[in-house]
């Protein structure tokens, strides 16, 4: 029977040339997955929209890092807020003890911070990435829990293996579809070098007593069932690479259009060249052999020879209107608007902050994942870690998962989304706050990237000392006026 979607004819003219496949998830990806993560790298490195793109994402997303802050369910575990603002300060020293070290690292190359930098670009640059969870006791450093990042190609099928219900793109599943091993190769298997081995490690998903993760396997599925991730740049790879090569013969056309070059034909077809001491000016002897456009250059012609103009007219005025029209159509794709992929605003404060703001939505959805797959589940590790080696005090934390989960509280707070017009949006968080829709605690993370407990104490010392020093006065408070007889205060008024 037909249906009444004209989207799925197949006897319309401009529909009936489109084939189309009813494939699984892993069907649709594994086989085009190794050329798009090296297309997306060759983009990356060579092409400046590109490189520009996944940047922003990871300057916006992660910047700096993504700061801890705790925040433990205080009902459950029945603290005082003193005990439980003790306990959070003690937590997120220990935290910033382990995370902001390089030991944290088994190649003690980036603390926490660079690690989280790493692992979003990667998943964003190849579709997924792989932390495995060793441990390693090193001297001086008190926590075992190492995180070393495996680049998605080292991730594949053991013996180039057909996929298969089960093992598919170097993933080992039971018959849920939880994974049970990955099977990673010791060394990537694009090294350029003599010797590399192609020697692989069958490491299991989950391990000891308490059942805890031994990888992370960070990427984003859009279909259930879904082995592997895709590069974020997958869907524009052609454009990005034909704007590239149109932007390149632009280039080339315009420097050619700059060039001045004069043509001498003389009468009897002799070299004028001769005339000018090239060698002395160049470094190196002219030959009749060797004609090429240059910067006043003078180039002489054989008897009966002549030049055509070859000015290409460029610049090319519809240049730039063209790019612009392909490149919102990239943004769109990436969640970029368009004023910032190209990090240029040409429009009024409104048009501008509404750029803002909805590329600000994306930004919060990518970090709350982030903070989800990664930061969050290395926390919850090391929490374990942390309290068995008695570092930190959690009672019940190992026995009881509803203790656990209080004291595994937390919110990541990263960069601020920035201003436009600061006074405008001070005023307004000032109002929000002032209506009780938000708390100078959530300002603050919007506004700055702070946390407001932590500057709060720092704000009541300087406010002390600039009083001390006399920089601040005391308002003299006027003594109220008698009020007559018939007469009602503000407070009758208001109440």
């Amino acid at each position: 029977m037909a249906g009444g979607y004209t989207g799925a004819s197949k006897s319309r003219r401009a529909l009936k040339e489109w084939p189309t496949f009813g494939y699984d998830p892993d069907s649709d990806i594994l086989p085009d997955l190794s050329a798009l993560r090296e297309r997306s790298r060759d983009l990356i490195r060579n092409n400046p929209l590109a490189t520009g793109a996944i940047k922003t994402k990871v300057t916006n997303v992660v910047g700096s890092g993504l700061k801890l802050q705790a925040r433990i369910d205080r009902g459950v575990l029945n603290l005082t807020d003193d005990q439980a603002d003790a306990w959070e300060a003690t937590t997120e020293r220990e935290w910033q003890l382990f995370w902001g070290s390089k030991d944290c690292d088994l190649a003690r190359t980036l603390n926490g911070d660079g690690l989280t930098r790493l692992v979003y670009r990667q998943v964003k640059e190849n579709g997924d990435v792989f932390v495995l969870l060793p441990r390693k006791a090193r001297t001086g450093f008190p926590y075992k829990l190492k995180l070393q990042v495996i680049e998605a190609d080292r991730v594949c099928n053991p013996n180039n293996q057909q996929d298969t219900d089960t093992l598919a793109g170097g993933i080992e599943r039971d018959e849920d579809g939880a994974p049970v091993y990955y099977h990673i190769l010791k060394q990537h298997p694009g090294a350029i070098r003599t010797g590399v081995s192609l020697e692989r490690q069958k490491r299991p998903a989950f391990g000891g007593k308490l059942g805890l993760r031994n990888v992370l396997h960070i990427f984003s599925p859009d279909r259930p069932g879904q082995s592997r991730g895709v590069p974020d740049l997958a869907p524009v790879i052609e454009p990005l690479k034909q704007l590239g090569r149109y932007t390149d013969a632009e280039l080339m056309a315009a420097v050619i259009s700059g060039m001045f070059t004069v043509f001498i034909e003389t009468e009897a077809g002799e070299n004028p060249l001769d005339l000018y001491d090239t060698e002395k000016e160049t470094g190196s002897s002219a030959s009749d052999d060797d004609y090429k456009l240059g910067n006043g250059a003078i180039i002489g012609l054989a008897k009966g020879e002549s030049v055509h103009d070859t000015n290409p007219g460029r610049p090319n005025d519809s240049f730039d209107p063209f790019i612009m029209s392909i490149l919102r159509q990239i943004g769109v794709a990436l969640e970029l608007p368009f004023e910032i992929l190209i990090k240029h605003f040409t429009k009024s404060y409104s048009a501008a902050r509404a750029a803002l703001l909805e590329a600000w939505k994306y930004f919060m959805t990518e970090r709350h994942w982030l903070a989800s797959e990664f930061n969050q589940l290395v926390y919850e590790i090391w929490m374990f870690e942390a309290v068995s080696s008695g570092r930190i005090g959690a009672p019940g934390f190992l026995a009881d998962p509803i203790i656990r989960k209080a004291y595994l509280g937390s919110q990541w707070v990263g960069p601020a989304k920035g201003m436009i017009d600061e006074k405008k949006e001070m005023e307004a968080a000032e109002k929000r706050v002032d209506m009780g829709i938000s708390t100078l605690s959530e300002e603050t993370a919007q506004l700055t990237g702070g946390d407001w407990e932590k500057k709060h104490p720092q704000s009541v010392k300087e406010h002390k000392m600039r009083k001390e020093a006399g920089l601040i006065k005391e308002k003299a408070v006027q003594p109220k006026r008698p009020l007559e007889e018939g007469e009602e205060g503000e407070d009758d008024e208001n109440s």
